[in-house]
């Protein structure tokens, strides 16, 4: 579904990624992983269109979309939850919903898809008029991800959805993730720097260093990996 070659990309004079390469199969949760400033944020702002791409080469569904806007993104079935939740907060749930749904014209799917995000997200069915900037960390990253999920995309980039959430809430926000690409059959890309969350849930991993793909594996595997778990894991 999406295939990226030879990524580089820079600020100014910083050389932020460097000729990474990596693909995600249609289905599968991959996990990207690695310390601060290790270019996480940075892979996914290029493959949304959010920085430009220096050199290298994005594609999906064997479509070059290498620096096409953001906007065009949404409508070729990618969507991307920031770090930071950046969610319209003097908006109701309701209307941050409706605004991801922007790019699509029939009324009567756009309500259902609604009635389908109170489902996976029950308490934001409770806060369905109460605006969004007076939401907890948690109910805010919900919302992030379901107003995402409104624009029917075939992949997701979530950026950091535990950051700033207690141990229990982060659980919650795993299985939800999990129930995302299982039930919707939503393809992710996940980055984040819970390491043990994020392999636990994947079906391959790979880890940035410094800008560059120093490892590659199965979920699984990643999290059994000696040098994994003495750089990420505290064991």
């Amino acid at each position: 579904m999406l295939n990226v070659s030879d990524l580089n990309v820079y600020y100014g004079g910083i050389h932020a990624i460097k000729n990474i390469s990596f693909n995600i199969k249609k289905g599968e949760i991959v996990s990207l992983i690695g310390a601060n400033g290790a270019g996480k944020t940075s892979t996914l702002h290029a493959i949304s269109g959010l920085v430009p791409i220096k050199a290298g080469e994005i594609s999906l569904n064997g479509e070059n979309i290498t620096n096409i806007e953001a906007h065009k993104l949404i409508k070729k079935g990618m969507a991307h939850v920031p770090e930071g939740r950046r969610i319209f907060t003097q908006l109701t749930v309701v209307e941050n919903l409706e605004m991801g749904a922007y790019t699509r014209n029939n009324r009567d799917e756009i309500k259902a898809d609604m009635e389908k995000m109170f489902k996976l997200f029950p308490r934001l069915a409770e806060r369905k008029k109460q605006l969004a900037g007076t939401m907890s960390g948690g109910e805010q990253q919900m919302l992030a991800m379901a107003r995402a999920l409104m624009s029917k995309p075939k992949l997701l980039l979530l950026d950091e959805p535990s950051m700033g959430l207690a141990p229990l809430l982060v659980q919650e926000i795993f299985k939800i993730v999990e129930r995302i690409n299982k039930e919707e059959g939503v393809t992710i890309l996940l980055v984040e720097q819970n390491a043990n969350m994020a392999l636990s849930i994947a079906d391959r991993g790979y880890v940035l260093e410094t800008g560059k793909i120093i490892l590659e594996g199965t979920g699984r595997g990643l999290l059994v990996n000696p040098e994994i778990k003495k750089a990420y894991l505290g064991g």
